[in-house]
């Protein structure tokens, strides 16, 4: 049984209009996701394809705007707010895109602490921050006193203790050093290792394929594709849907090949298959009716050429 399954999620938000009316806008519809106890699964995707917004809705931490369906659970057990306020920052923990999640009031280092730490817990903190080059005066510090590497650094130490069973990692390294980068994936690496499930949000396949086990592509709201890390690689030909094939080839160790087109809105009420536009192969069908997720050489796909 995964540690953490997502079954249909979609998500709209509630947005006015002209004249003070209301509409609802959908910006995720259908996602499917599981991760298991002891596996990192790198989500990856362009800017706006929904990544952020599914840590958010696993952490229930959405606006108030926002309506959900479908199903989130843990261990086995629906994931709700009741369950949620009992496990965040114990069994779950986030880290962040916006280092904007450190409250700018209190030193750094009372807000790594919890009433739950042990002396362990404390000293493999400490051991953290050596790790990372953060010397013992970070922890006196206010957030608007650390660089942005800096405060990186300090949220991915939040989340980085033993007896977390769940990490969201939301974009964790931008603005680091290599070889803190390095060292924060090497950390995720050992959690994992430890029995700890880690869902990894980012934009960096690279560094992605480097630690997880599989990788989710996400484009335009959706999860089209879930393939072992092993299969990025190459010319990517043992990818299955053409946008994964086109993200990779797009990077420039692998052909710096364009993708012509946008990523769509969800909003626009979309039926056809989301990258239809954009893709070569793409026939009349494809535009008609949205392909349902199918396993394909060990891997998960939403596409009808996919083989």
């Amino acid at each position: 049984m995964p540690l953490l399954e997502v079954q249909q999620l979609s998500i709209a938000f509630q947005q006015y209009t002209k004249g003070s009316r209301q509409q609802m806008v959908t910006v995720m519809e259908e996602l499917d996701l599981a991760i298991n106890e002891g596996e990192i699964v790198a989500v990856v995707g362009a800017s706006g394809s929904g990544k952020s917004l599914l840590a958010h809705a696993i952490m229930g931490i959405l606006p108030a705007n926002a309506y959900i369906s479908g199903s989130i659970r843990y261990n086995g057990e629906q994931l709700d707010e009741a369950k949620l306020k009992s496990l965040r920052g114990s069994e779950i923990a986030l880290v962040p895109q916006s280092v904007s999640y450190l409250n700018p009031l209190i030193r750094v280092g009372k807000q790594l602490q919890t009433n739950k730490d042990s002396i362990e817990q404390h000293s493999e903190r400490k051991g953290l921050f050596e790790r990372f080059r953060l010397g013992e005066h970070v922890a006196r510090l206010f957030p608007f006193q650390l660089s942005g590497g800096m405060a990186r650094k300090v949220l991915v130490s939040t989340a980085a203790l033993s007896r977390t069973r769940l990490i969201i990692a939301d974009e964790p390294t931008p603005g680091m050093h290599p070889d803190d980068v390095a060292e924060a994936l090497k950390q995720f690496k050992q959690l994992a290792a430890e029995g700890c499930a880690v869902l990894l949000i980012t934009h960096d396949i690279e560094a992605a394929i480097r630690i997880a086990d599989k990788v989710a592509v996400c484009y335009a709201g959706s999860i089209i594709e879930i393939a072992p890390a092993s299969d990025f690689s190459g010319a990517g030909n043992e990818l299955r849907h053409p946008y994964s094939q086109a993200l990779w080839r797009a990077l420039p160790q692998n052909g710096f090949i364009p993708i012509s087109g946008t990523q769509p809105s969800m909003g626009l009420g979309l039926q056809g298959c989301l990258f239809a536009d954009r893709c070569n192969r793409a026939v009349d069908a494809c535009k008609v009716s949205r392909q349902e997720s199918r396993q394909i050489r060990s891997g998960i796909v939403r596409c009808m050429h996919a083989t």
